[in-house]
């Protein structure tokens, strides 16, 4: 139980008008606990009052993770007509019975919600995501720490896999081979998302899933990975030349390019998520791409491989000093091929480094 962390959400929460909050399994119960648990189909829930009580409501086969941590456990077995007592005691434990319940919106479950909405009729639920992602979107400096490693591990693994990626692989077995590559330069075994490989027109999609194609000479190469270290993520692309590639290609690789540099060059304290947006949708814009590049300029990164602050242009939120964040700006040509270059960021007491250190220059792959 990390006592600082769950002081600083208590305080935030005595000044809400949340009764208590209910977490599922997920990184803000592992930030506040250091328990890793699963979201399963045996429901898992730690709820905090506003009067500083907690209590966790937990199969029976996970109590063992509570020993030494002071946290009051509420357990059932295997059988599901045993979870209702179990809901029950917690809140009776905790004096619950009325008022708001304070819940992450993208983590609660039916399931969940329903077991406290039996056991406590006069509740209501209200998202808390502000006041619980406020916890999380400033680090420190042994959570950039992490990382950073985090980082090294990820390029590490992509320079150990460069060799094997050549014309006639598939994208299938270069995210196999670059997944296996992670493990070995020191990756946790839970990834912060499968690796997207995607090559020729597949690369125009941003998100696409790694297929058989087999890459072919001119192909354009987006791989999408990163590495996970103690828990904090790293979130990388780089765009490869697959032998000769049209000149057009080369062209976009560099507005790409710009863009991405543009980009950490205004990012600092003081200045707007959107403004970081803006520096890279400017460049793509004027070079006259702006159709092409889809989606916004990055995303919040830490115990998620998505998070606060989102890096979208009506954005006004302030970066502050320990925000992380991605800067991937992108090019997409329907059809053809589409280049994205990420780095990972931070905000320091007067500008923003780059934990990415891994080429920025093209790389030709199968020669």
């Amino acid at each position: 139980m990390n006592q600082t962390r769950i002081q600083s959400l208590l305080n935030k929460l005595g000044k809400s008008n949340f009764a208590a909050l209910a977490i599922n399994p997920g990184a803000t119960l592992t930030y506040l606990t250091s328990f890793n648990f699963h979201l399963m189909e045996r429901p898992t829930l730690l709820l905090f009052t506003r009067n500083g009580e907690a209590a966790i409501v937990l199969p029976e086969l996970e109590m063992g993770k509570l020993e030494g941590t002071g946290l009051r456990g509420f357990a059932y077995g295997d059988n599901p007509t045993e979870r209702m007592k179990a809901f029950q005691d917690a809140c009776l434990f905790l004096h619950l019975d009325r008022g708001a319940i304070g819940i992450e919106s993208t983590r609660i479950r039916f399931l969940e919600m329903e077991y406290l909405r039996s056991t406590i009729p006069n509740i209501s639920f209200e998202s808390a995501d502000s006041l619980l992602s406020s916890l999380r979107i400033k680090k420190d400096d042994q959570e950039v720490g992490l990382m950073h490693k985090a980082v090294e591990i990820a390029e590490q693994a992509l320079t150990d896999t460069l060799p094997f990626i050549h014309p006639g692989k598939t994208e299938r077995e270069i995210a196999s081979e670059l997944t296996i590559t992670l493990m070995r330069a020191g990756s946790d075994t839970e990834l912060p998302f499968q690796p997207i490989v995607s090559g020729g027109p597949n690369s125009a999609n941003p998100h696409a899933t790694p297929s058989d194609r087999p890459l072919q000479n001119g192909d354009l190469l987006v791989i999408d990975w990163g590495a996970s270290y103690n828990g904090y993520f790293s979130d990388i692309t780089r765009t490869l030349a697959v032998g000769e590639i049209e000149p057009e290609f080369h062209q976009i690789y560099e507005i790409v390019r710009q863009a991405n540099a543009s980009a950490r060059a205004v990012a600092r304290p003081g200045i707007s998520a959107g403004m970081v947006d803006k520096a890279a949708r400017d460049v793509i814009t004027a070079a006259g791409y702006g159709a092409y590049f889809t989606h916004r300029v990055g995303h919040g990164l830490g115990m998620e491989a998505h998070e606060e602050p989102y890096m979208f242009a009506e954005n006004k939120s302030i970066l502050e000093e320990g925000n992380t964040f991605t800067i991937e700006p992108g090019i997409y040509l329907p059809g053809r091929g589409g280049v994205r270059i990420e780095d990972d960021i931070v905000v320091t007491g007067h500008s923003a480094e780059s934990l990415t250190n891994f080429n920025r220059t093209l790389l030709t792959v199968g020669n």
